[in-house]
């Protein structure tokens, strides 16, 4: 396979996010004199969302009372105003990314993340600031796992999806990519989900560190010069 692009998830695969998020879900959880998420469960929810984050904290009858999207509201409002206090991209992202721009390589970003949150954390960090494409939740009509994003940014980086490598840290990423014909990598230094095991995503390659990472992309954009 000839590789043209690279295409990252953000939350869990390229940032730890899981601070802020955390952040965000316990000051609503706790605003309902709940007991806050613990870190271990932070890092195995995050990758799920704002609404899963919320159930794992609140029970079923508060969540009924107060209603799910007021919740919700109440958290992204709290994230939305502190996007960046905890986050960082993992190690070795921004040496990974340094590279990919040395040598000429288009990337780019497909989150299932609204792009009211995306842009405005991205613009925090300049390390994205040569990101070729930036595909949100709301970009289009359709989100991961659905393949449309990620056929979206292939086409505004003018690769052909077969060309791309899509690398996330969950199930919905690997099945984007798959249904889009991309070489998918599993990234499972990231927020994998309790009760998830990678090995059933049938994703063609399982990475554990952005190092690891690296070294592969590396490998497969050298050997095919």
């Amino acid at each position: 396979m000839t590789f043209k692009a690279v295409l990252f998830d953000l939350d869990g695969t390229l940032l730890d996010t899981a601070g802020d998020m955390g952040a965000a879900a316990n000051h609503v959880i706790a605003s309902l004199g709940l007991p806050v998420l613990s870190d271990a469960i932070l890092q195995c929810t995050t990758s799920d969302g704002s609404y899963a984050l919320l159930k794992a904290g609140i029970h079923a009858e508060l969540i009924e009372q107060h209603g799910l999207e007021q919740l919700r509201s109440q958290m992204l409002a709290f994230y939305s105003a502190n996007l960046c206090h905890h986050t960082r991209p993992y190690d070795g992202v921004p040496a990974l990314l340094n590279w990919l721009n040395l040598n000429h390589i288009p990337w780019g970003i497909v989150t299932n993340k609204p792009s009211a949150l995306t842009l405005p954390l991205l613009a925090q960090l300049p390390l994205f600031s040569r990101c070729g494409v930036t595909v949100s939740s709301d970009t289009l009509a359709y989100k991961k796992p659905h393949p449309a994003p990620l056929l979206f940014a292939a086409e505004q980086l003018l690769v052909a999806p077969q060309h791309c490598v899509y690398i996330g840290d969950h199930k919905r990423d690997i099945a984007a990519g798959l249904a889009a014909g991309m070489t998918t990598v599993a990234a499972t230094w990231g927020y994998i989900s309790a009760g998830e095991d990678p090995n059933n995503w049938q994703a063609a390659y399982q990475i554990g560190t952005v190092f690891a990472l690296a070294d592969w992309l590396k490998d497969a954009f050298i050997t095919q010069c």
